[in-house]
Parts: C-alpha cells; sequence; structure tokens
C-alpha cells in the first residue's frame, strides 16, 4: 500500500439542527486506492462526500485533500478532484460531445476535440458522441457523468452511488471502468455505495457507517479472511453474556450486540471455546451463526446494533 495520504478526516461532524448527520468521523484514504465507503441508506454517505467537496460545512473536524487542509486550498484541491454527486445532469436535446464541450468549457478542462473523444472512447461512448443524451440508458447517462468529471484529469475521483437504479449490465460497466481507471490510469477513487457486491469485487480499502458513525474500517479480506469469521451467539441473557465477555481475551472480538443477540469477529478455531465458556458461565446459547459474506456481515453490523 502507498503510504501517501491522499483524504484524511479527524473528527468530522455535521449536525442540522437536531439531527446529527455525521458524527465524529474519521477516514484515510491512499494514493491507489479503491476506498469503498458503505452504509444503508441515511447513513450519512453523501453529507461526507458533500463535505469533503465543500458543497457544505462541517459543523467540526477536519479534512485535508493531497495533505492540504480543504478549508483554506479549496480551489487548488478541486482543481484535482473528478465527482458524481447523485444523478449527473445534463442538456438533454444536445449530443454527448457538445455536452462535454460546454461543461467542459464551463469547469476550464481541456475541451478539444482529440480530448473529448478520448474521454468518451474510455466509457465506451465514442460510437454515440453525435446522439442527443435524451436517447441515451439511464447507464449511458451515468458513465457519461464520469466522462465529464475525468474531463480535467483528476488525481482523486469521488463517485457518490454510481450504479444506482442500473441494470446487471450497467452496474458491470461502471464496475469495469473503475477498475480499469484504478489499474491503468492510476487514479485514486472514493466510492461510495451501499451495494455491498459491487464493492466487495473492486475495493482495496473499506469503511462500513451507520447514523452517521464509523463501525469497521480495513480491507475486504481483513474483514472476511476465512481464519476470521464473524459469528452472531444468541443467548438468553444479554447482560450476562456481556459481562461474561467482559472477562474474557474475546472481549476485544465484540462487534456489537442487540436484544439477545451479541456479534464478533473472531478466529475460526475460537468459536467453539466461547461457546463452551458461555454454557460454563451459566449463559444458555440457543445458536451460532456465521457471517460468511460482506453483504450478511453489513447487515449484521448496520441493523440496529451498538458498536
Amino acid at each position: 500500500m502507498n503510504s501517501e495520504q491522499i483524504i484524511e478526516v479527524r473528527g468530522l461532524t455535521k449536525k442540522f439542527k437536531s439531527l446529527i448527520a455525521v458524527n465524529n468521523l474519521n477516514l484515510n484514504v491512499y494514493r491507489g486506492d479503491v476506498f469503498g465507503f458503505l452504509g444503508p441508506n441515511g447513513a450519512g454517505k453523501s453529507t461526507t462526500i458533500r463535505m469533503l467537496l465543500s458543497l457544505i460545512k462541517p459543523t467540526d473536524g477536519s479534512i485535508k485533500i493531497f495533505g492540504m487542509p480543504l478549508k483554506e486550498n479549496r480551489e487548488k484541491i478541486l482543481g484535482k478532484v473528478g465527482a458524481i454527486v447523485e444523478k449527473p445532469d445534463f442538456y438533454m436535446y444536445l449530443s454527448a460531445y457538445k455536452n462535454l464541450e460546454i461543461l467542459g468549457k464551463l469547469s476550464g478542462a481541456d475541451t478539444s476535440k482529440k480530448k473529448i473523444m478520448e474521454m468518451l472512447e474510455l466509457v465506451g461512448l465514442a460510437n454515440r458522441f453525435k446522439s442527443k443524451v435524451k436517447t441515451y440508458s439511464h447507464g449511458m447517462k451515468q458513465r457519461l457523468g464520469i466522462a465529464q468529471a475525468l474531463l480535467h484529469d483528476p488525481e482523486l475521483i469521488i463517485l457518490d452511488e454510481p450504479t444506482t437504479g442500473l441494470d446487471p449490465q450497467g452496474m458491470k460497466e461502471i464496475r469495469d471502468l473503475i477498475i480499469y481507471l484504478s489499474r491503468v490510469k492510476n487514479k485514486t477513487i472514493f466510492l461510495s455505495s451501499h451495494i455491498l457486491r459491487e464493492v466487495e469485487i473492486i475495493t482495496s480499502r473499506m469503511i462500513i457507517i451507520n447514523k452517521g458513525t464509523t463501525q469497521v474500517e480495513g480491507t475486504v479480506e481483513e474483514l472476511l479472511k476465512s481464519d476470521n469469521v464473524s459469528v452472531t451467539f444468541e443467548v438468553d441473557n444479554i447482560s450476562k453474556a456481556a459481562e461474561v465477555l467482559n472477562f474474557t481475551m474475546w472481549n476485544k472480538n465484540l462487534k456489537s450486540k442487540e436484544k439477545n443477540q451479541l456479534l464478533l469477529e473472531m478466529p475460526q478455531n475460537e468459536v467453539a471455546d466461547l461457546n463452551k465458556h458461555f454454557i460454563e458461565n451459566g449463559i444458555s446459547v440457543s445458536a451460532v451463526i456465521p457471517v460468511k459474506s460482506l453483504e450478511d456481515y453489513f447487515l449484521k453490523i448496520t441493523e440496529g446494533g451498538s458498536k
């Protein structure tokens, strides 16, 4: 992993009156990462992205991008960032080519014919460059949005839910494009999504947030590696079980507890030992449920559990 930090966020908080949308969030994105920024709808992902792009101001905390504080270096930083936030907007009655030319000129990007056609080729739209955007599918509009974001050759690309509303083919096209931008074009990509399967395939590192707060951070491999499992213990007395757990080496493995369930991330070969320990200490264990995929893991830690 390249140790150069591209995004460094510390204690980021955003309050809208009584609503805390983002709560004391820390982020570390390194050069070359495809960084998955995951969470259910309403978790605070879009609010965080708007703060990264200085579209809204944080209530508290700091943001550094390319090693520079965003607040004091906004123009310099954003000149090296490309982004799609929500659905990209275009002039529907103009061609894809004309849209990129106009939008590129507005942002001060290179709008030579060579550059525009190179971007359209990159996103697989060169053969439809004369077509009016109103004739494009949703997936084609998303790819045109990425072409627009790439016109000024940014170092960092921020994509907010780029596959929302796409069919499986459209999702695959966006996924392949992200992989290409990362591996061939050496771009750093910050990818917000709630579609876990997509993220599991393409990200190098990831964070899962819920209710504006970090739940877990690491690589997909770290979270799902074969010798470590996420496992739920269903018990008869959650407070007693948590107390028993507190005096064991497994206490550090606890990820969440809710109702009658404890979720732990732990070595697979220790699950039986912990189960035995619970029983020996008078805890009745009604089920031991392993979590096998990132999607299951994600649901377990975002469906109301507290860390």
